[in-house]
């Protein structure tokens, strides 16, 4: 476990910080696998009852994965490869023997806005901004399980129209599109929240809670599509690497759709 995601387990919730503030806690390769290790390790005993995943430095709760790690991608295979291992990461959050809460406050994006919506229930601040706003920055795509999980909170057309414009969802409207359960004034608020919040699941019958995420879990697996010719078209396209380059250093990508 690295200083980068940050586990601290207080009464019977195990809190868990991304802690890369100053890069908005932007995920690195070896944070998501911590992330999936903490879910699988999780006791069942009763010593821990639920997780809190939240963001350190008060400005977001995850941007998205870390994009200078793209840099590396060769070939179809590390695309694949890739998307592989955010199925497997965001499978671990469903399969988390206990119930799972997001606080989300500031910045939800990418790589972060798809652990929050793995988590059971997700909890926001007022400054909430949540979104994939990969077809203005990166052109790369999200695999088909992600858009299963993500269709089955807010609706396939939501999806779709977020994904297609690049928006990023306010506070407000994540609420009325059953994204949050609810919004907070501040970020304070929220983890006084979050906290009651696992407090109260806590005295909730285990078995029910994990029996019902699983088979929701399953329920959505029986859905999954093949993908891989997708994940290939975008990784591996000019776009992507044009679009990669241009973000990182800051200036806007010339689409060619090539």
């Amino acid at each position: 476990m690295t200083n980068e995601l940050i586990s601290e387990q207080r009464g019977t919730t195990l809190w868990v910080t991304f802690n890369r503030p100053e890069a908005r806690n932007a995920i690195t390769f070896g944070m998501y696998e911590d992330l999936a290790r903490l879910c699988a390790d999780v006791p069942t005993d009763g010593s821990v009852r639920a997780m809190v995943v939240k963001g350190a430095g008060g400005k977001a709760f995850a941007a998205g994965t870390d994009m200078t790690q793209f840099r590396a991608f060769e070939t179809e295979q590390d695309a694949l490869d890739y998307e592989d291992e955010i199925t497997r990461v965001l499978t671990a959050v469903d399969q988390c023997p206990v119930p799972t809460v997001a606080a989300i406050h500031g910045a939800c994006t990418g790589g972060g806005a798809s652990i929050a919506a793995a988590c059971d229930i997700r909890i926001s601040s007022a400054q909430l901004k949540f979104g994939f706003p990969i077809a203005r920055t990166l052109g790369n795509c999200l695999n088909a399980g992600n858009l299963a999980r993500l269709s089955e909170l807010i609706g396939a057309g939501r999806v779709r129209e977020m994904i297609f414009t690049a928006r990023l969802m306010g506070a407000e409207e994540a609420l009325a599109a059953g994204l949050v359960s609810q919004v907070l004034p501040d970020e304070d608020t929220l983890m006084e929240r979050a906290e009651t919040l696992a407090e109260h699941l806590a005295a909730m019958a285990p078995l029910t809670l994990r029996a019902t995420k699983e088979a929701m879990r399953r329920n959505r697996a029986a859905l999954a599509a093949q993908d891989a010719d997708l994940i290939a078209l975008c990784y591996m396209s000019n776009d992507f690497k044009h679009g990669l380059e241009a973000f990182l250093t800051k200036s806007k990508p010339e689409w060619s759709g090539t």
